[in-house]
């Protein structure tokens, strides 16, 4: 007899079983097991198979059944994270967070924002601008230690000069300090597209629930 096409075809069982996430357990030993019953109905009894290809026979259909069991885990697993995001994602919803961006939030007149230092600084502005890119006003703050910082700006005067952004402008002595500027937005609602959570913001963006840097 050809063992080799019927091998051929217990090993395809294998690769499939890793690929193909869809197909449970269950089925798949089911075709196991045909293959291997039909396998033993022709042998040719002048030559049946002996115990070393039976045990081999016996390991694939374990190993398959192993892969199945692990994936359909897997997938029950990722579709109870998913749920578990979207519970916690709408906890923030109503809540400001602060996100990569130098946006100026303005409310009731009053400017707002954040950045994180890099390192210790002497001295520290942050320099309000409008869309032409023209300063508008000057945040000073003196001297600072790294890490996150707030700051807020009278904005009143402003009410009509559209989006307004920020710039930090740090020093240690003749060195630069880098910053990274993050603005306030607050959120709407939460949608979770392809198990991944995203914040959809008042000012119309979307994020993702990976990119918030904090939640005031």
């Amino acid at each position: 007899m050809d063992y080799s096409a019927i091998n051929a075809a217990s090993s395809s069982l294998v690769t499939s079983a890793s690929t193909k996430n869809a197909t449970t357990s269950e089925a798949s030993q089911d075709r196991f097991l045909k293959l291997l019953v039909a396998q033993l109905n022709n042998q040719d009894p002048m030559n049946p198979m002996d115990n070393a290809q039976m045990t081999s026979q016996l390991a694939q259909i374990n190993t398959v059944s192993g892969i199945q069991t692990l994936n359909d885990t897997m997938t029950s697993m990722a579709s109870q994270i998913a749920a578990l995001q979207s519970l916690q994602g709408s906890t923030t919803i109503g809540h400001e967070v602060l996100t990569e961006g130098s946006t100026v939030s303005v409310t009731d007149g009053v400017g707002k924002g954040a950045f994180d230092l890099s390192g210790n600084a002497d001295t520290v502005k942050v320099e309000v601008r409008n869309a032409a890119g023209t300063v508008l006003g000057t945040v000073n703050m003196g001297a600072l230690e790294s890490g996150r910082q707030s700051f807020s700006w009278d904005a009143s005067q402003y009410a009509n000069a559209g989006e307004l952004s920020f710039k930090v402008v740090a020093t240690n002595g003749s060195t630069a300090v880098t910053s990274t500027a993050l603005e306030r937005n607050k959120v709407v609602s939460v949608s979770n597209d392809n198990n991944v959570l995203n914040l959809q913001l008042q000012n119309g963006e979307s994020v993702a629930y990976s990119a918030v840097k904090a939640i005031l």
